[in-house]
Formats: C-alpha cells, structure tokens, sequence
C-alpha cells in the first residue's frame, strides 16, 4: 500500500466538514485546486470516493464523512498531546536542588548562558537541605557534594580543597612559602576545624589548628577569606574566577578531599526540558 498522505488528511477533514473545497480552502489558507489535490491523493491512498463531484460543488459520501470523522479523532488526540507538551514546559519548570555555595559561586553565574540558549526553559534553583534524592527533595535534578552517592551520580565538578588567601592578605602576612608558616597565620573554618587538623597531617605537620572563626558554611567562610581576614581551605573549583583575577591565591598545592565532588543526581524519568538542563549542567562542569 502506498505511504500515507499525511499532509493531505487535514485539508481532506476540513473539506468534508464544511461539504466544500472552497470554504475549506479559505480556512486553511489554500487555493481550492490545492485542496482538490489533496483530496484526490486521499482518494487514491485509499482506493475509495469520498466526494461526489457536481456542477455546483461536492458533497460528502459516506465513507468519506465516516473517514473524516476518524480523521478529525486523530487530529484531535495530536492536539492536545502537543497542548499539554507545551503547558507542560511552561507551567512546570525545570527544578534543581543543590547547596548554597554551589548556586551561588558556580550555577547561578552561568545561568545567563543557559537561558540565552534556551528561552523558554524556566529554572527553579532550591536549598538540596537533607533529603538525599531528587525524589525526596521533590526535583528534577540535585547537585551534591561530598564521596559518590549513588552509583549512576555525575561527577561536575572536583571538590579538593586547597590552603587559600586574599593576595591583600598574603602581602600583609607573607610570605607564607611553606606549610609551616601558616602556625601564625589566621585559620578560617568551614563548619569545624577537622578540615585544618586533617590538611596539617597531610602536609606532615603535627599541629592543632587555632581556634579561628567557624562558618557554618562554605558561602559564609569564602566572604571572609576574600575579604582578606585569613586563610580558608576552599575548593578550587567555587573560586576559578577569582584565581584567574587574582583576587584569591592558594598558597600550596597539597589538596584535601581529593575524593570528593559535587556530584549530578536526577529523578528517574526527565522532561525533555530537564533533559536538556542536565546536558548542559553535565557540559559546564566538564
């Protein structure tokens, strides 16, 4: 059997609804002989008469009004899938859950990118607060921090940390050359001070680290290390921008939490529109 004419089966409905090419013509914003033609190949698809032609127009036979109507069924069902496709993307935007300091230091800046790549994608960006999973916070997507968390997780971004200073800072309390010049140095602490006690172990100092302000995160800690009051174990990868300016220096290359990194979750089943979000949240990290 030939291949069905598909680009004929709406100009076929609306001719058979209306019992004319033209008025069906003036609908679909065609000419009656195209309508015509479309028509014909209907009829030739299907080795049937669907119209009586007559001097003063056409009339419907019953197998075309009962084809038509088939048709309009079907016609119908694609319209509102394509409906709610598309009131899905608008009413249901895509939602991602992930840390403070990831947000703001690393995704919120390269938003603008996304966005002008892909107008019609609306973000939701959320606190991943304690739930685990994309399905328990109630997202599509979850950035997470720390070893693998499950098996099929994403590794965006490394999480090693690395001593770090303002250069205003270093100027003032340099040279700091070697690990052991930091005894008189200035700690900062992200939430405890075991991240300084475990990096003087690895650079085979036997220390206990002073007792320096406690953040209660990372977003908290990097506003005082860039606002040159200390040195902070930060990951390099939340400060690339102010590495590559030279606002901020790491002063040594020993990292910690080497096996570490903010890790790409998602819920099971994804949006086409959340699809594409996780591909580029997955190329950006790259």
């Amino acid at each position: 059997m030939p291949q069905v004419p598909l680009a004929s089966l709406r100009p076929f409905e609306a001719a058979t609804r209306h019992e004319s090419f033209v008025k069906a013509a003036a609908e679909l914003n065609m000419t009656p002989t195209a309508i015509s033609q479309h028509v014909r190949a209907v009829e030739n698809w299907l080795g049937v008469a669907l119209f009586i032609r007559h001097a003063r127009g056409v009339t419907a036979t019953t197998a075309g009004r009962d084809f038509a109507a088939a048709v309009a069924n079907g016609l119908g069902h694609i319209e509102i899938a394509a409906q709610q496709l598309r009131l899905d993307s608008i009413e249901h935007p895509v939602s991602v859950a992930c840390i403070a300091s990831v947000a703001t230091r690393w995704l919120i800046p390269r938003l603008p990118a996304f966005r002008k790549k892909h107008p019609g994608i609306r973000i939701n960006i959320v606190y991943a607060l304690d739930a685990p999973t994309p399905k328990g916070a109630g997202v599509d997507l979850m950035i997470r921090h720390g070893p693998r968390p499950a098996a099929d997780a994403v590794a965006l971004l490394a999480a090693e940390t690395r001593p770090t200073c303002s250069a205003e800072y270093k100027r003032r309390h340099g040279p700091l050359q070697n690990p052991a010049d930091l005894a008189d140095a200035d700690l900062l602490h992200d939430e405890t001070t075991s991240s300084w006690a475990r990096w003087f172990a690895l650079a085979g100092l036997h220390r206990s680290p002073d007792s320096g302000p406690v953040f209660a995160d990372f977003s908290l800690m990097i506003a005082s290390v860039i606002g040159g009051q200390g040195v902070g174990l930060c990951p390099t990868a939340l400060i690339a921008d102010e590495l590559a300016n030279g606002t901020l220096v790491t002063l040594f290359d020993t990292p910690l939490d080497t096996d570490k990194f903010y890790w790409l979750l998602q819920a099971g089943r994804l949006s086409g529109e959340a699809q594409i979000f996780r591909d580029w949240l997955v190329s950006a990290g790259g």
